[in-house]
Parts: structure tokens; C-alpha cells; sequence
């Protein structure tokens, strides 16, 4: 069994990425945006969070949720947001003989990606990545026409030009 090594932090903030099991041609999260933000906002009720980068593509999303002070428990946040959009959304995926034997559902990859953020310019690096993500994953192309993101409100509240990233990004430094 691998050794999963994550770093918990009170307080800290997070960069996440979390996929369907099925990522090839699957469009289940952009399609149940409604039962996805309300397991959001419900997670977000039970067990507070800051959102600080958000979003949703046709089968994987990206976050950056900082954590209340003194809590460093991502993992149960991760796991009700996965659990309320199952419950949420009529049950027509295939699963593996395993799965049903053990009761999973089989929409979520089974683990999540986590990385913890370190400083601000790594903070600004996966907020930026979080953004552009639609763009490098050729759902649109430009960052604003993608409608299920925090840029919008980035936009609004004055983090980002509503053209960001409209042009060259070579200049960019986005990776995970």
C-alpha cells in the first residue's frame, strides 16, 4: 500500500486537484454545477473555509481553500464535498466489481491531489495556474469565457483584468 505523505497545517492554504474516476469525454461536474456548489456550500457551512481559487472543469476541478486558524483537517472537507455531489446526482456510472463489493460509488478518482502552499509567490503561481486552466485544457480561449471559475469574481474585485492572459502567456509561470 503507498505511503501517503501530506502536510497538515492549521490554518494553512491548499491547492487541490480532484478527479472523475472517468476523465475521458465525462462532462458530470459542468453538468451538475447546481448539486456541486451546493455540496460546496454546505461543506463550507459544516466545516469553514476560504475559497481562494476555484474551478470546475468537465471532469476534474482545481481549489485553494485556506483553513481556519488552528484547523488543518482538508481531508474530511474534500471527502463531504465528494460525498454530497454522489448523493446529489442520480447513480448511472459504472462501477468495478470492487467498488460494489465495498459500497463506493464510482464517479471520484479515490484519492485527491493536495499541495500546501508555501509562500505568496507560490500562493500567485497556483492561483494563476487555477485560472488558466480551461484555457490549457482547450475548453475555451480565453480565461473570462470560461463560466464555471473565481475569476469572474477576481475580475470584480479588482485581481485580475477582465483581458488577463488574453494574449502571450509564455510569460506565465503556470505548472502544477
Amino acid at each position: 500500500m503507498p505511503d501517503f505523505r501530506r502536510l497538515f497545517v492549521p490554518g494553512g492554504s491548499y491547492f487541490f486537484t480532484v478527479n472523475l474516476l472517468e476523465r475521458s469525454g465525462n462532462r458530470l461536474l459542468v453538468d451538475n454545477m447546481d448539486a456541486l456548489r451546493e455540496a460546496v456550500r454546505k461543506t463550507k457551512q459544516e466545516r469553514p473555509f476560504r475559497i481562494d481559487a476555484f474551478v470546475v472543469l468537465p471532469e476534474h476541478m482545481h481549489m485553494m481553500l485556506t483553513l481556519p486558524p488552528g484547523d488543518a483537517d482538508f481531508s474530511s472537507r474534500i471527502r463531504a464535498i465528494k460525498i454530497r455531489f454522489n448523493r446529489a446526482i442520480p447513480a448511472t456510472e459504472r462501477r468495478s466489481e470492487t467498488r460494489v463489493n465495498n459500497g463506493e460509488p464510482g464517479i471520484w478518482q479515490r484519492r485527491f491531489w493536495e499541495h500546501l502552499i508555501r509562500d505568496e509567490r507560490d500562493f500567485e503561481r497556483h492561483f494563476d495556474y487555477v485560472h488558466y486552466n480551461p484555457v490549457k485544457h482547450g475548453h475555451s480561449l480565453i480565461v473570462a469565457d470560461w463560466p464555471h471559475s473565481t475569476f469572474h469574481r477576481c475580475v470584480a474585485s479588482g485581481l485580475y483584468p477582465r483581458d488577463w492572459a488574453g494574449g502571450d502567456v509564455t510569460e506565465l509561470e503556470i505548472g502544477e
